[in-house]
């Protein structure tokens, strides 16, 4: 399912790229979803990246900690992993864009885009089957997933305070990052006693 997600996303991506129409009308605009009852766009916004940079750091980050969230679905809740995973995935994107829907609805010139609130959804579901797992940042800095997924969200709250114009939306990456861990622990509690057992254990 994490390698599907990839290639449409890249795809999608891709084409947007060179067809600022399609760009214009998937794009994240509060003011559209509000007034013109667009309310895909909270969703199709994933699925866009501001450049190639920006997708192939997302798409990395995805396939690298989808898969391993993907492994322990299936151990937990066996041929509904799937269906699961890709739910995550779906609804991780729309509640992300949720706080900045209510802040930006009356600015008609507001836009974000990308994946970054899934993806941080997968990262953090990760740590909470496995908080120190061996991640390696820019690829050869070892560190514990749990240290890299708190220093990404300090970038990002950092980096939502700042007024950008790469049209990426930092502050959904703080609540995608929660919305997975209590998405997963909805359907499993256990796994806050888990992941606290975990933490302490180390």
């Amino acid at each position: 399912m994490t390698l599907i997600i990839v290639i449409v996303t890249v795809l999608i991506s891709f084409a947007a790229f060179n067809n600022q129409q399609l760009m214009s009308k998937l794009i994240f605009n509060p003011y559209a979803v509000k007034n013109l009852k667009q309310w895909y766009r909270l969703v199709s916004s994933g699925f866009l990246h501001a450049d190639y940079m920006h997708l192939f750091i997302n798409m990395f980050v995805l396939y690298s900690f989808g898969t391993a969230v993907e492994h322990y679905y299936l151990l937990i809740f066996g041929n509904a992993a799937p269906y699961l995973f890709l739910t995550l995935y779906i609804t991780s994107i729309f509640a992300a864009n949720t706080s900045t829907f209510y802040k930006q609805q009356n600015n008609q010139y507001y836009n974000s885009l990308g994946a970054s609130g899934a993806v941080s959804a997968v990262l953090f579901t990760s740590i909470l089957f496995d908080p120190y797992a061996n991640v390696y940042f820019y690829g050869f800095i070892k560190m514990p997933a749990i240290l890299m997924g708190v220093a990404y969200l300090g970038y990002s709250y950092y980096m939502s305070r700042r007024e950008t114009s790469d049209n990426i939306n930092h502050e959904a990456h703080f609540y995608g990052a929660v919305y997975g861990m209590l998405f997963t622990i909805a359907f499993k509690p256990s796994l806050m006693l888990y992941f606290i057992k975990q933490l302490f254990n180390y």
